[in-house]
């Protein structure tokens, strides 16, 4: 979100902007994972719009976000228990109906965006050294060199950017400045529950859609179902807590997709046997040291660093600070 939205201001603007992509498509934490079932959300789960410039952003996708009916989030205890009633979220909980993805993928529609092209080393240009060169490596080892810009964004977790930022003598003050950011990593598990569309079985287990729990191996857990749009085959997202992903960070996949579905079962009371199963680690996921300002922009050398972290964790976060630096570029 944060490089979409900084790319497309700056082209608003009237820049030549390309975007370097690691994966194979746009959206990072704004993910979306296909499955015979349906989709899962498995990165941000929803987002919220409090600052206008996000609305006016909004508007030029029409139709494809729409609030989420579980704006009663509620929070548990250890033992699954509801600790605190859902209360009315003071901001409503906004999804895009086809999954999260699809809201960095529209808006970088009429954006110039290589695709599994990952950039390993910035360095001066060899036949303009006022302008920037970008070395990458692309699907199955390609190298390449891409040539002729006049400015480097980086819209990378932090620790990342502050990697590349090495590689660059005019560019390592900008990653000493981002290295007291912290950002925790999350194991996510995906489950899928077709048995529940029987007859006369709306759903298995609670009958809340969203919750928040205390539970030491569990921060979130949300049915992927009850989304506007989505698929009503019953489908559960569960995030594990920071505590948790820290210390099972390196763990074997299957060890730790074990350990979070046996949490999940003691949380929701739901012992059935998932019909699908899928986990992911985000090594970098929630912010829990941010920069404390927008963005990061040397003039001088050419060199921006924006990203959610710079603020916070949330999607809008993400969004101000892409925003933020491509004004203080244009």
């Amino acid at each position: 979100m944060a490089g979409v939205t900084c790319a497309r201001a700056l082209v608003q603007a009237g820049h030549q902007v390309t975007i370097f992509e690691k994966s194979a498509d746009i959206g990072g934490r704004m993910a979306t994972r296909d499955s015979a079932f349906g989709t899962f959300d498995h990165g941000a789960q929803y987002f919220t719009v409090r600052d206008p410039r996000f609305t006016q952003a909004l508007h030029t996708v029409p139709g494809l976000c729409k609030a989420w009916s579980a704006n009663s989030v509620q929070i548990l205890d250890e033992h699954g228990q509801v600790a605190a009633p859902g209360l009315p979220a003071q901001d409503p909980h906004w999804v895009p109906t086809e999954g999260m993805k699809t809201l960095p993928t529209q808006m970088a529609k009429q954006l110039k965006v290589e695709l599994e092209t990952r950039v390993t080393h910035l360095e001066r240009d060899a036949l303009k050294a006022h302008l920037w060169q970008l070395r990458t490596e692309g699907a199955g080892g390609a190298l390449h060199v891409f040539s002729g810009f006049d400015a480097v964004i980086l819209a990378l977790p932090a620790p990342q950017a502050s990697t590349l930022l090495q590689t660059a003598e005019q560019t390592r003050n900008l990653a000493q400045q981002i290295d007291k950011v912290e950002i925790a990593p999350c194991w996510t598990l995906m489950l899928a529950f077709p048995q529940a569309m029987q007859p006369g079985l709306i759903t298995l287990g609670p009958q809340w859609n969203a919750a928040r729990s205390t539970h030491h191996r569990l921060a979130w857990l949300a049915r992927e179902s009850s989304k506007p749009g989505h698929s009503i085959i019953e489908r559960w997202t569960v995030q594990a807590s920071i505590e948790f992903s820290k210390e099972h960070l390196q763990d074997d996949a299957a060890r730790v997709q074990a350990k979070l579905l046996k949490a999940f079962s003691e949380v929701t009371g739901i012992h059935a046997e998932p019909a699908h199963v899928d986990i992911h680690r985000w090594v970098y996921a929630q912010t829990t040291t941010p920069l404390g300002q927008s963005h990061l922009w040397d003039g001088k050398a050419g060199v921006g660093v924006c990203g959610d972290w710079c603020l916070g964790h949330r999607v809008e976060d993400a969004f101000v600070s892409g925003l933020e630096l491509s004004q203080a570029v244009a």
